[in-house]
């Protein structure tokens, strides 16, 4: 009797089982045909913030779109968090799961560019522009969020959604003083998105730790021909801590990257310069190496300001953890990257990217037909600033296709396509997948205490510590200069379009 109680009862559990994946596979198809319904209002959305091309710190007008636009479907929106005036999280939902959509839709300078136009054509000249595409990522996370919402009414479920959009990533800014300041303290899991040529996930570090920091010397004035041992001169610091650090070199891991700009350096050559400036970038593979090469760096500094007689000061402007993708979650991430599949291209984006690669001398491959294979993703050499969240809770991470392979981004060509007909299938496909795996997330416990198990494995060597120094604040005047000369001309090319999403 007791056997065939069991085995009724297990049974019984694999139909719950299975009808339970049939409900999720019905709510998923629904979340899908409410993206490709919206698919115009989708377009909108990237196509909005593509000509708003707000630099870091500066996004007024493009958070203050998309507070409009996710008010207007129901989200709660706050502004300002951790001290950033456009930092926006949205919030739709309550109780648990909280699950978070991490991403950013800051521009980049000097890349205005006419959409479409393969040759050079800025919209305004040395106007920013959006040379990486995060337009498409406040088009992505709109449109997965409002389908995900529709979906948790309809089905009554339970848990919340919210989208955090972080200031700054092209700095390395925001995410470090966000998670300081607890926003991420209640969340449960974390999905980043980001645009790419492909559909995409990983797991296991995915990019490098990163410290920026700027080291101003003070020295003292005097004529260089006159009296040049009176002066005390504050470029010279900064060519030695220049070459302090190239000497270093040879003594650090294969693995470290760094790279620096000299942003002061003097006025004119018969006046000893009583203020110098080097700005620099300190990599590595993990964050206590970066931490070790960037504490060696400072050593340099302080010598440099030593042998020249001058004071040096030294200002923390950004910092990452390198990108630590949950295994866990990067499964269910392939597994909707799979069920929805690329985007169907036409004959005439297939021609228009063969004809963009063959004009900038690459083999002309066209657009991916398939998904990157699970697992095929080394770690990159460049950091973001996302990486901070995901040493603090699990993460997935998904990159979606929406621009033409080869292209690199942080050139002007990039913005050629961030509003073509290629960048809008990408963010209906890339939409449908962030739904789903945020649908995943909201209807299995198991499957959020199975990735909770993972991040408690990746991190148990290795604890998070934040690289900000404790009085450091977050950069408000960075880019705003740049914002206010060029905004005036970029606004003739704003659409003044609103979506109506149903």
């Amino acid at each position: 009797m007791n056997r065939i109680l069991s085995a009724g009862l297990a049974a019984l559990g694999l139909l719950c089982s299975i009808v339970s994946e049939a409900q999720v596979d019905e709510r998923k198809q629904i979340a899908f045909d409410i993206i490709e319904r919206n698919a115009d209002q989708i377009a909108t959305v990237g196509d909005v913030l593509y000509y708003h091309a707000e630099l870091g710190m500066q996004e007024l007008e493009s958070t203050k779109f998309l507070q409009e636009t996710l008010e207007a479907v129901g989200f709660k929106v706050e502004m300002g968090g951790a001290g950033f005036p456009t930092h926006l999280w949205a919030q739709w939902g309550s109780g648990k799961p909280l699950i978070v959509i991490v991403t950013e839709i800051d521009a980049l300078p000097e890349g205005s560019q006419t959409p479409g136009s393969i040759e050079r054509k800025p919209l305004v000249k040395g106007a920013p522009g959006h040379m990486e595409g995060h337009n498409t990522h406040g088009a992505v996370a709109v449109a997965a969020a409002y389908a995900v919402k529709r979906v948790m009414e309809l089905y009554k479920l339970p848990g919340t959604v919210a989208i955090s959009f972080g200031p700054a990533e092209e700095q390395l800014v925001s995410r470090p003083f966000l998670v300081r300041a607890g926003l991420f303290k209640d969340a449960d899991a974390a999905l980043i998105i980001h645009i790419g040529d492909n559909f995409s996930t990983g797991h296991g570090l995915q990019n490098y730790a990163a410290i920026s920091a700027k080291f101003t010397f003070h020295g003292k004035t005097a004529h260089g021909a006159v009296n040049p041992w009176e002066g005390r001169d504050a470029v010279d610091a900064v060519e030695l801590m220049d070459m302090g650090f190239d000497k270093l070199r040879e003594h650090l891991r294969p693995s470290q990257r760094a790279h620096r700009t000299i942003t002061i350096g003097g006025i004119q050559p018969n006046i000893i310069p009583d203020l110098g400036q080097i700005w620099w970038f300190v990599r590595d593979a993990n964050a206590p190496w970066a931490k070790e090469n960037f504490d060696k760096l400072v050593d340099i500094a302080r010598g440099a300001a030593l042998m020249t007689g001058t004071t040096m000061e030294m200002e923390v402007v950004a910092s990452a953890w390198p990108q630590l993708g949950n295994r866990v979650l990067a499964e269910a991430i392939q597994k909707n990257i799979d069920l929805v599949g690329n985007p169907k291209w036409s004959a005439e984006e297939e021609k228009f990217a063969k004809d963009f690669q063959s004009a900038l001398g690459l083999k002309a491959v066209g657009l991916n037909a398939s998904p990157v294979k699970f697992g095929a993703r080394p770690q990159a050499f460049a950091s973001n600033d996302s990486g901070d969240v995901t040493w603090n809770l699990p993460t997935g991470n998904l990159n979606f296709p929406a621009s033409v392979p080869g292209v690199n981004y942080h050139n002007w060509q990039a913005a050629v396509t961030p509003t073509s007909s290629i960048a809008h299938k990408g963010e209906v496909a890339g939409a449908k997948v962030l739904a789903a795996s945020l649908l995943d997330l909201l209807t299995s416990p198991a499957l959020v205490a199975k990735a909770k198990e993972q991040f408690r494995e990746d991190t148990r060597d290795t604890p998070y510590f934040s690289f900000l120094p404790a009085d450091a604040k977050p950069p408000l005047e960075l880019n705003r200069e740049m914002m206010e000369r060029f905004r005036p001309e970029m606004r003739k090319h704003y659409l003044n379009r609103t979506p109506q999403f149903n």
